[in-house]
């Protein structure tokens, strides 16, 4: 769920959400609702893509897709674990519908649950199993059975609903899956999950008229194996930090540096990191990727300037390991500003002075005045800021400071002379300050910092402090 933007038709989210799916999931939806703050949000709409759409594109869909209207019959999702059979012999032929269970059903109540059951129809009879109170996977383990004449064994069909119970009103749809009886009759029982499906419809609605919304997703696959199959990856990846002696140019880690585009090397740095952190060699593989950026720089100004593996490695590492102990230096500073929600501003084209009203009873104030009042409040916000990160270094994690007393004494062997004894520690401040603090502060909730996005005003404040 995003942060509700207030008062916009244009709504401006920025949120990225990684979510873990079935194995051989159908579809993929986002709903847009306006958020009231007395009784049920409205729905205004929803973008809906299968995953066969989302696979057709080899980078992802990435654009605006127009919102369509939602119709409860056919807000499906979920499947139904069932067994049918009709026994050969017998006579009268009985029909034994075992409902097993449910998963993944739609959240019918304001709980975020439902009340489901399921209701099957056979040759003009319907039965029903009992329901399961306040899940989204249920389970029935009901048999059904249905008595059946010779002659409706060829065109009838089994029809199986769920359905979530409720107590005042109409009960609500949750899917429904059908079977021809004379399949049934003519092969082995029938036992599986079941996609669950909407009621048919015939009109379909024109998008557009709702709006549109503004979508990125892409599809991993990943196939975990036992871990003895990863091993020697493992042991190739790790070779030249426990073997230092091999050339540089020709180990594993160098010639994937080499192949890596700089849009896929956010991934394998985060892949690199997990793995060393896993084998207690993340502190190594540091070293290593840095000292070997240190050989190939001659200019100690652009060092770590680059997005090469070694800074999104050090940059992976630093959340992988810090993020507690970012929420703990920035939180209560941070918080202070989102609660006094000052206005400041140092740019002259982008002052409101009608809005510095509220900085003095006796009217308007002037530009150097609301540049002077938003300097003092500046400088203590980042006197706060400055102290906490100062004073924090027993909280900082053992893992960071073993890292980067590793990198200053690298390049202080790199640049020895005297012009260059402050390139030491500038190289971690790059990593300390502009890719770990700074970021923080400038969208805290992409931290864990907040749980809302900062309102205009507060954003102003947040980039001229990361700045």
């Amino acid at each position: 769920r995003t942060p509700t933007v207030w008062r916009s038709l244009n709504p401006f989210w920025g949120e990225e959400y990684s979510l873990r799916l079935p194995r051989g999931f159908h579809s993929f939806a986002v709903y847009v609702l306006d958020e009231d703050t007395i009784g049920q949000d409205d729905v205004i709409g929803k973008v809906s893509l299968s995953r066969q759409q989302i696979l057709a594109e080899p980078r992802g869909v990435d654009r605006w897709l127009s919102l369509v209207p939602v119709e409860p019959d056919k807000e499906v999702q979920g499947e139904i674990h069932l067994e049918l059979q009709v026994p050969e012999q017998g006579h009268p032929r009985v029909l034994r519908c075992h409902l097993i269970e449910a998963r993944d059903l739609a959240p019918r109540d304001l709980s975020g649950t439902s009340d489901p059951f399921a209701r099957v129809s056979c040759c003009g009879h319907t039965l029903e199993t009992a329901v399961v109170k306040k899940t989204r996977f249920p389970r029935w383990h009901q048999l059904l059975e249905f008595q059946l004449a010779e002659g409706e064994l060829r065109e009838a069909v089994l029809n199986v609903e769920v359905w979530d119970w409720d107590v005042v009103g109409k009960n609500d749809f949750l899917g429904q899956v059908e079977f021809s009886l004379d399949a049934i009759c003519s092969s082995n029982p029938t036992k599986g999950w079941f996609q669950l499906l909407p009621f048919p419809s015939a009109a379909e609605h024109q998008g557009g008229q709702l709006g549109a919304l503004r979508l990125a997703v892409r599809l991993v696959e990943d196939r975990v194996l036992p871990a003895p199959y990863y091993q020697p990856l493992i042991q190739l990846l790790t070779e030249p930090i426990l073997c230092p002696g091999q050339p540089p140019t020709g180990t594993a880690l160098a010639i994937l540096e080499e192949v890596t585009s700089g849009e896929s090397r956010q991934d394998v740095a985060t892949k690199l990191v997990k793995i060393f952190l896993g084998q207690g060699l993340a502190v190594p593989l540091l070293d290593y990727l840095t000292t070997h950026e240190l050989a190939r720089t001659t200019d100690p100004n652009v060092l770590f300037r680059s997005n090469s593996l070694a800074s999104k490695s050090m940059e992976q590492f630093m959340k992988a390991v810090g993020l507690p102990y970012l929420q703990q230096v920035l939180q209560p500073a941070l918080n202070r500003i989102f609660e006094e929600k000052r206005y400041v501003e140092l740019d002259p084209s982008k002052m409101e002075l009608s809005r510095s009203r509220r900085i003095s009873f006796k009217g308007p104030l002037s530009e150097t005045q609301v540049q002077e009042s938003s300097l003092e409040l500046l400088k203590g916000y980042l006197g706060d800021i400055v102290d906490a990160i100062v004073g924090s270094v027993e909280q900082c994690p053992l893992l960071m400071r073993m890292a980067f007393r590793q990198l200053r004494q690298r390049v202080e062997e790199r640049f020895p002379s005297a012009q260059h004894q402050e390139v030491q520690y500038f190289s971690i401040s790059g990593f300390l300050f502009l890719r770990f603090f700074a970021p923080a502060v400038l969208t805290p909730k992409l931290f864990g910092l907040r749980e809302q996005h900062a309102e205009p005003r507060t954003a102003r404040t947040l980039l001229l402090l990361a700045k």
